[in-house]
């Protein structure tokens, strides 16, 4: 950016004369973000299932900073689109943050524990197959309708605030095999979870990321109250 300023000369005869001068003064803008250069960084900071599963995809349209689709059984890769104009506006330490988070969050859903709702999911698969075997209408739509509560119910615990605590946790500790100290991963974090809700102007913070930078508070040593169980 350039600025004037007037100065007056002697030109020998007594006249003065006003000369405007222009100097240069640095610009306040940051330079662009090379997509490229960032994605290479971001690939190597992934742990060995994100480079495994995860592909990064540059999207400049979208108003999420980063968005991750939600992780289903059928769908090994995890495609991870992130909008790089407005990742620029973080700063490394929470970018860094931020991608290991959603890595981990990308790949932990767990489909395949044993419990009762897999259970349930896996008898009615089972029991639809049969049903529709024997011709039996009634039965199918039962036994279809069994399967899909009990996908409802894993579904909903895979997006649950659980979920969402525990990939923070589990992003923080990561985070430590990259250099971070569990405390400056957990600030990092918790403050990439406010810059991204600002940036996207959706403050204030909803219940879930309300409960993440308290966890995340009490982690970074910044907090002596932590999360009580019943509301993981």
């Amino acid at each position: 950016m350039q600025t004037r300023s007037a100065v007056k000369v002697d030109l020998g005869d007594r006249r003065l004369k006003t000369v405007v001068c222009r100097r240069d003064r640095p610009s306040s803008k940051m330079p662009a973000m090379n997509p490229d250069t960032e994605m290479a960084h971001l690939i190597d900071l992934m742990p060995a299932s994100g480079r495994m599963y995860c592909k990064l995809v540059s999207k400049p349209d979208q108003t999420q900073i980063i968005a991750a689709s939600p992780p289903l059984p059928w769908d090994r890769n995890r495609a991870i689109a992130i909008n790089f104009d407005l990742w620029a506006d973080l700063p490394q330490s929470q970018r860094d943050m931020l991608l290991l988070r959603t890595v981990v969050w990308a790949t932990a859903a767990r489909w395949f524990k044993v419990d009762w709702q897999r259970g349930l999911a896996l008898v009615g698969a089972l029991g639809s197959v049969v049903e529709l075997v024997q011709g039996d209408a009634v039965g199918v739509v039962a036994a279809g309708a069994l399967t899909g509560w009990a996908g409802w119910q894993i579904w909903k615990e895979n997006q649950s605030s659980k979920q969402e605590i525990e990939a923070d946790e589990t992003a923080v500790q990561f985070a430590l095999r990259r250099g971070y100290s569990e405390q400056d991963a957990a600030r990092h974090l918790m403050g990439a979870i406010e810059s991204v809700a600002r940036i996207e102007n959706r403050f204030p913070l909803n219940f879930v990321e309300l409960l993440r930078v308290q966890n995340l508070r009490a982690i970074a040593g910044l907090s002596a109250v932590s999360i009580p169980d019943d509301l993981r």
